[in-house]
């Protein structure tokens, strides 16, 4: 049984004005006449065309992954960032007909993921670039097929037993704990979406206050790697499965670091974490656990800590201000189909930390919060 609930839990039931607010609000946006009304005033009709807007965006979502699925598949994005290119000649790279290419490229175009430059000459759009510039972004792309193959039919996903395997719950099960060409997957896939959070962390947190700091669940080590180059005198240990461990002494020895940090190779839910860090980091770890898992992990943290040891979570959060979407559409449902863990409010935090006993706890805003949100909580 769950040590805190699954989800946020109102003290008091929204004030009659608030119910009778929203009820009329409602009617009146879904109202055809006052739709019509509000396209012809030119006052109103910037913020009616942005609503249906938003409103396709919602209907068309899929469609427009897959055209960025697509796009990053055929090597689309990485030919345009080479040179203008013509149509015969993305037909000839990607191996499509003309016509299935110039579809593929409009449909780009029209999310700025590609840019027409002249009568039939294509480079990359603005999206695009800053996709291409973002190899994390990528990685994750790549990934989505086993999501959107969960995703086929969400309503079935949705009442199915959490307990059945789904195709990510299978690759992320399998991949962390068996060595070969999955756990290289799942290694590569983490480094490169801890490289993105790395500078977010980096930019909001000074690490330099402390003496040593363990990275749990550090997978091949990018984070810590991230750390060691901007602390230079900080001392850095990762911590992980064992599987997962056995990767990082390469990567290390590559970044020319494998003096600089420790390995410790165990199972966070099975084995004491080791001590003699002063701060400890959990990144991209606590939303992949359920409750009891998380609080878990929190205590063992705690044990770990000396007094005034801090920890400090980074990952993206629900009810995150400007990246909501993100926390609870997106990672929602990713971690509904992963079959373990959910978003959860800094409040909600709070309360599992307080739980595990950690006395204080602050919200440290990023610079990017749809990549990472950070919270430091003290022993």
């Amino acid at each position: 049984m769950s040590t805190l609930p699954n989800r946020l839990v109102v003290s008091a039931p929204p004030q009659g004005w608030r119910l009778r607010w929203v009820a009329w609000r409602n009617s009146v946006i879904a109202s055809p006449s006052f739709q019509h009304w509000a396209a012809r005033l030119p006052i109103f009709r910037s913020i009616a065309q942005r609503r249906a807007g938003q409103s396709f965006d919602l209907v068309a979502g899929f469609c427009y992954s897959q055209v960025l699925t697509a796009c990053v598949q055929l090597g689309l994005l990485d030919l345009l960032a080479q040179r203008a290119h013509d149509l015969a000649s993305l037909a000839g790279a990607t191996g499509l007909s003309e016509d299935a290419a110039l579809r593929l490229i409009r449909a780009a175009c029209a999310l700025s993921l590609a840019e027409q430059v002249a009568s039939g000459l294509w480079m990359l759009g603005q999206q695009g670039a800053a996709l291409q510039a973002n190899p994390g972004a990528i990685a994750m792309v790549r990934h989505h097929a086993l999501l959107y193959s969960d995703l086929a039919d969400p309503a079935a996903l949705l009442r199915r037993d959490r307990a059945e395997p789904t195709a990510l719950s299978s690759f992320w099960r399998y991949a962390a704990s068996t060595p070969g060409p999955e756990a290289a997957r799942y290694s590569a896939l983490m480094a490169a979406s801890q490289a993105m959070v790395a500078q977010q962390v980096l930019a909001a947190y000074r690490f330099d206050r402390h003496a040593r700091l363990l990275d749990v669940g550090g997978g091949h080590g990018a984070f810590a790697i991230g750390v060691a180059k901007a602390c230079p005198e900080l001392g850095i240990g990762v911590f992980d499965l064992p599987p997962v461990v056995a990767g990082t002494a390469g990567v290390l020895a590559e970044a020319g670091l494998s003096e600089k940090v420790r390995l410790h190779p165990g199972d966070f839910f099975c084995d004491s974490l080791p001590v003699g860090y002063d701060c400890i980091t959990l990144v991209r770890i606590l939303h992949d656990h359920d409750d009891d898992a998380a609080l878990a992990l929190l205590r063992s943290v705690h044990a770990a800590l000396p007094p005034g040891g801090r920890l400090v979570i980074a990952e993206p959060m629900a009810d995150a201000p400007g990246a909501a979407a993100m926390g609870d559409a997106y990672f929602g449902l990713y971690l509904w189909a992963m079959n373990s863990g959910r978003p959860r409010s800094f409040g909600e935090y709070g309360a599992l930390l307080k739980s595990a006993g950690f006395s204080a706890s602050r919200s440290q805003r990023t610079a990017y919060p749809v990549v990472s949100s950070l919270i430091v909580s003290s022993k």
